[in-house]
C-alpha cells in the first residue's frame, strides 16, 4: 500500500491517486446504462479521465466508485492504465446512493428508472420518502409515486421497459387485468398524450362494473331474479311494468314484478327496473295508447339502437373527461406562475359569459386551487369565499380558479349533444394551455367550426 493510501486511512482528508481503473469497483450504482459509445470511450482514450472519480477505499483494501462510474469503465475499455481517484471515506451507504442520485439528476444523466430504483434502495434500508424528497430536491409526491410504482410487478416491469414513472404507475394500478393493461400500453406507444383520458375511463369503468356486480349479487342473495336485458315491444320476452296492464285492465304495478333489470345511469350508479318476464303467458298486455308517445312502439330499430349506444357511452365519456380536466386544471394552478393571457381569459369569460363568475361552486374552485377543506351544509356556504378571506397571496389563481369552476358548472355530461360557445371558449383556452382534449371533449370544440 503507497504511503498516500496509508494517509487516506490515517485521515479523513480525501488524497488524489492515480489508479488502475481495471481495480476499481462499481458493484450497483444507481445509474445502470453507463452510455458508453463509441465517441466517449475515444475521447477517454485519447485525453484520459480529466475530472477525478470519487471513491473510498474499503476495509479489505478495495477502492470502490462513489462517482464516476462512467468515466471508469470508459476508462478500463479504452485501456488507459491509470485514471485520476480522490479516495475519500467510507460514507453511510444511504448516503452513497443518495449522493449518486442528486450527482446524476443535476447531470440530467439519471432515467427515470434509475431513479425510481434509487428511490427504492433508500427505501429498503430505511429513509422516508420525505428525507428522500429533501435529499434530492424533489417533490415528495414525486418520490412516493416512484415509490408506488416499484412496489408492483407490472411497475418495475414498465420502467424496465424505458416507461416513465407516470406510466408505470397508471399500468400498475391495472395490474391483473389484461385488456386494460394491452389498451394502456397501445395507448402509450400511440398516443400518449391521452393516457390520462384512457386511464380515467378505464378506471370509472371498472367501478361501474364493481358497482354493477355488488348489487346484482345482493339482489340474487335476496332472492331476486335479475335479468340481463329487456324489451321494447310486444316482440320482447321481457318488459318494464310501466309497459303493462294486468289481465284486468289495470296498469301492472311493482307487485307483478317477477324480476328486476339493472340499469346504469348517466353516473355510473346503477337502479332496478321491476319487469314482468314471460308476460304473455301471464295474461299481461302491453299498454299502448294512441297519444302515449312514452312507450316504445314495437323493438327499437338498428338506428335507434346505436343512437342510444352513443348516447350512453359519450355521457360516461364526458364524465370521465371531467375528471382529468379538473385534474388538469389543478395541476396547472400549482405552478409558481400563472398560465400565459389568463388576465384576458378571466375578463373576456366575465364579460362573454357572466355565468361563469356568477354561477361557480366555490367547492370545485378551492379544489382546483388544491385547497383541503371540510364539507357543510351552511347556507350560502362557499369554501373559496373563506380562502380568499384568509389569505392574500396569488389572488390570480383564485380568479382562474373561480372562471373555470363557473364553466365547469356549464358544462353537463350530455353538452356535446348541444355545445354552447362559452364550452368551446372553455376548452379551446385550456387546449392552448396545452390541455389535451379527450375526442368527446373535441367534438365540442369542432363543433365551432
Amino acid at each position: 500500500m503507497t504511503a498516500i493510501a496509508e494517509t487516506t486511512k490515517a485521515t479523513t482528508v480525501p488524497t488524489l491517486e492515480w489508479l488502475d481503473p481495471a481495480t476499481l469497483t462499481v458493484e450497483t450504482n444507481v445509474r445502470k446504462d453507463a452510455a458508453l459509445t463509441p465517441s466517449f470511450i475515444a475521447s477517454i482514450k485519447e485525453h484520459g479521465v480529466l475530472e477525478p472519480v470519487i471513491a473510498h477505499r474499503k476495509d479489505n483494501g478495495t477502492v470502490h466508485v462513489l462517482m464516476g462510474q462512467r468515466r471508469t469503465r470508459a476508462a478500463v475499455e479504452a485501456a488507459r492504465p491509470l485514471i485520476p481517484v480522490m479516495v475519500m471515506d467510507s460514507p453511510e451507504e444511504a448516503e452513497r446512493i443518495v449522493t449518486q442520485v442528486v450527482e446524476n439528476i443535476q447531470r440530467s444523466a439519471l432515467t427515470e428508472a434509475d431513479e425510481a430504483d434509487a428511490y427504492h434502495q433508500l427505501s429498503l434500508i430505511g429513509v422516508s420518502a420525505a428525507s428522500i424528497a429533501k435529499k434530492t430536491g424533489r417533490k415528495k409526491t414525486a418520490v412516493e409515486s416512484a415509490l408506488k410504482a416499484k412496489s408492483s410487478d407490472a411497475g418495475t416491469a414498465a420502467l424496465g421497459k424505458g416507461c416513465t414513472i407516470e406510466e408505470a404507475l397508471i399500468l400498475a394500478e391495472f395490474e391483473g387485468n389484461e385488456d386494460a393493461t394491452e389498451e394502456i400500453e397501445s395507448v402509450i406507444a400511440d398516443e400518449p398524450d391521452m393516457l390520462h383520458h384512457v386511464a380515467q375511463q378505464l378506471r370509472d369503468r371498472r367501478d361501474r362494473a364493481e358497482a354493477l356486480a355488488a348489487l346484482v349479487a345482493e339482489l340474487e342473495a335476496a332472492g331476486t331474479a335479475v335479468v340481463d336485458a329487456i324489451g321494447y315491444g310486444s316482440d320482447s320476452e321481457v318488459l318494464a311494468i310501466t309497459s303493462l296492464k294486468r289481465a284486468d285492465g289495470e296498469t301492472a304495478t311493482e307487485e307483478d314484478a317477477n324480476a328486476v333489470y339493472v340499469e346504469t345511469r348517466y353516473n355510473g350508479t346503477h337502479y332496478t327496473v321491476p319487469v314482468v318476464t314471460g308476460w304473455k303467458e301471464l295474461g299481461f298486455t302491453v299498454r299502448y295508447s294512441g297519444h302515449d308517445t312514452s312507450v316504445q312502439k314495437g323493438p327499437m330499430t338498428d338506428e335507434q339502437k346505436a343512437e342510444r349506444r352513443t348516447l350512453i357511452e359519450n355521457n360516461k365519456l364526458m364524465l370521465s373527461a371531467t375528471t382529468v380536466r379538473r385534474e388538469w386544471v389543478t395541476a396547472l394552478l400549482a405552478k409558481k406562475q400563472a398560465p400565459k393571457g389568463w388576465q384576458y381569459f378571466t375578463v373576456h369569460a366575465i364579460t362573454h359569459h357572466p355565468e361563469t363568475a356568477s354561477g361557480y361552486e366555490g367547492k370545485v374552485a378551492t379544489d382546483m386551487l388544491g385547497m383541503k377543506v371540510e364539507e357543510s351544509n351552511a347556507w350560502a356556504w362557499n369554501p373559496l369565499r373563506d380562502h380568499v378571506a384568509k389569505t392574500t397571496t396569488r389572488p390570480e389563481a383564485s380568479l382562474i380558479a373561480l372562471i373555470c369552476a363557473g364553466y365547469e358548472k356549464t358544462i353537463a355530461k350530455d353538452s356535446w349533444r348541444s355545445p354552447h360557445q362559452s364550452h368551446r371558449d372553455y376548452l379551446n383556452q385550456l387546449v392552448l394551455w396545452g390541455y389535451t382534449a379527450s375526442d368527446v371533449e373535441q367534438i365540442i370544440i369542432d363543433s365551432g367550426k
